[in-house]
């Protein structure tokens, strides 16, 4: 079965709170008529199927003559759809008409809410991860976080996109979420004002000689933002001791995915050649590769990407790129683990599925789906062991791990001798962790410490100056027509 569609590479429904998608990310075209699908796919006519097609007919007649009160066959089929599709994996969905025109809404780049990627797992809401400088961010929702009640009012009986739509609101009125934050079992209550978030943001700084860039999410000319933020870093660094950048810090922590085709983008700004990713399905024609095409914007300066439980898909497609090739050093914590494709098949006028149809290797031709990226040098953002309490691995019915090279990582010889003098965790005097002060972020300054040590240059006082922000170009206020894959 061939047909063009989207390639999502995102771990959740992002409730922009609603932040829109969020992580769930258009990637490509969709043009799927329904009844080429029904051209296209043979349904299985044996006596089973239509014993069980029987069996669901019967289930909803009994449903609607007996329930307490009358329920529409829309509903009803509706639901049937939700299960049928939802179960598969966690990142498989159905959306009705009105599901699909709101994310085709929120995909236009800016949307009022609160700016949570969330997901459902086993009936409730969990949040991936705010997005920076958002309300969510602001308040201090943390990533495992459950949600349970949305102004007060519990939400434990709806499905995700109705708890979702709960959440959304126009920009500047109030809502109130309710939390329960596993790793201390606290029940925690955050009031706060939606507003319009904007995505598509890279921010960068200099520290000394090393450029800091961070990717925030895979969207839309993510790519083209953050050569503008590589470029302006570069002039910021011919007026800097040494007149030039010596390293690049290349930030991907809580960054859930997005765009297939922007994480290729990205990993083939710092790899001349070899692949960059493959992806294989069920469907040996609509396997693919894709190989750098002989450009490094930084002509072979040392990178160091830091990454966290929350970077997952297209993050760890960059981070998987770049560490086979042995083209960065990664340092943080084990990345989220997910590692399938989604593609968005519209079906005509009536809605979309978003199904899970291939899983992605790494150029060594690994899956991380369900493992994730391991760092080269491991270092906790905070005392605790992990900040992130669940991964892809924690996720019920998730999508197995098979194919692809399953023999051993063989260890890199090329790692910097300072690595074994890194520490795993921040001490007891480290100080509380604040996004607008870049010294408290443990992380990253042992990441300058490596950078600084790549390149021969002696470590200067901690970072300070916070960084700054680049956009993308504004999109439009409808959406733009996707691009296609195959």
């Amino acid at each position: 079965m061939k047909f063009r569609s989207g390639l999502l590479l995102g771990t959740a429904f992002l409730a922009g709170l609603a932040v829109g998608p969020g992580a769930l990310r258009l990637a490509g075209s969709g043009d799927f008529p329904g009844a080429a699908l029904a051209r296209e796919i043979s349904h299985d006519n044996s006596a089973e199927t239509v014993r069980l097609l029987t069996l669901l007919g019967t289930v909803m007649d009994v449903v609607k003559a007996e329930y307490v009160h009358p329920v529409s066959d829309k509903d009803l089929i509706n639901n049937a759809l939700d299960g049928m599709v939802g179960n598969l994996d966690p990142h498989s969905s159905y959306m009705t008409a009105a599901q699909f025109h709101d994310m085709q809404t929120e995909i236009s780049g800016k949307f009022g809410g609160l700016g949570l990627q969330v997901q459902g797992e086993s009936g409730h809401v969990r949040v991936v991860s705010p997005i920076d400088g958002t309300p969510a961010a602001r308040a201090g929702i943390q990533p495992g976080d459950f949600i349970t009640m949305v102004d007060h009012k519990s939400i434990d009986d709806l499905t995700l996109d109705q708890a979702v739509r709960k959440m959304r609101g126009d920009p500047g009125t109030k809502i109130s979420l309710t939390i329960v934050r596993p790793k201390t079992g606290k029940t925690l209550t955050f009031d706060m004002t939606r507003e319009i978030v904007h995505v598509q943001i890279v921010k960068s700084a200099l520290y000394g000689s090393t450029g800091y860039i961070r990717l925030t999410e895979f969207d839309d000319d993510l790519e083209s933002a953050m050569h503008a933020a590589f470029d302006k870093l570069k002039a910021q660094a011919t007026k800097a001791p040494g007149g030039k950048l010596t390293g690049i810090i290349l930030d991907l922590r809580s960054n859930p995915g997005g765009k297939l085709d922007q994480a290729i983008a990205v990993s083939d700004d710092f790899i001349k050649d070899g692949e960059i990713v493959s992806i294989r399905g069920r469907h040996a024609e609509n396997n693919q590769r894709w190989d750098a095409k002989g450009t490094d914007i930084t002509n072979g300066l040392p990178i160091v990407v830091l990454t966290n439980g929350g970077s997952a898909s297209a993050s760890e497609i960059v981070a998987g790129a770049l560490k086979d090739h042995h083209r960065a050093i990664i340092l943080g914590e084990k990345t989220f683990g997910k590692g399938s494709v989604q593609t968005l098949i519209p079906i005509g006028d009536q809605g979309a599925v978003r199904l899970t149809t291939a899983r992605y290797y790494t150029p060594s031709g690994r899956s991380i789906q369900g493992l994730g990226i391991t760092p080269d040098i491991p270092v906790a953002e905070t005392k605790d062991d992990d900040a992130y309490g669940y991964r892809e691995a924690d996720l019920s019915h998730i999508l197995t791990n098979i194919g692809g090279n399953r023999t051993n990582e063989t260890p890199r010889t090329d790692i910097p001798p300072i690595a074994k003098s890194i520490p795993k965790m921040p001490d007891a005097s480290w100080p509380a962790f604040d996004a607008t002060k870049p010294a408290t972020d443990f992380q990253l300054q042992q990441a300058i410490k490596v950078i600084n040590a790549m390149a021969g240059l002696s470590n200067p006082a901690p970072a300070t100056a916070p960084a700054t922000e680049v956009k993308a170009s504004t999109p439009p206020a409808s959406p733009k027509p996707p691009e296609a894959h195959h």
